[in-house]
């Protein structure tokens, strides 16, 4: 697992995520979508706010392929294994 402040690029070790009922319902629906792709290559989602001004950015990816992700995530996973 590795957690990132996209605004200043550093990692985090420990976030709280508190979410409304219906946040949570549409971030299960999102990961079940996820289990279901081919496990090859990495895939993102955005949950955001009703309002749009908060956003969670969930990405599952292959160790063995990081390259499908952008610069900086893969630098924070290499620095951090």
């Amino acid at each position: 697992m590795r957690i990132s402040d996209d605004a200043t690029d550093k990692k985090l070790d420990k976030v709280t995520l508190f979410l409304t009922e219906s946040e949570a319902l549409q971030l299960e629906d999102y990961l079940k979508q996820f289990l279901k792709k081919p496990k090859d290559k990495g895939y993102h989602f955005h949950l955001s706010s009703e309002d749009y001004q908060k956003e969670i950015t969930v990405c599952i990816y292959n160790p063995k392929n990081i390259s499908t992700l952008h610069h900086r995530a893969q630098k924070l996973i290499l620095e951090d294994e």
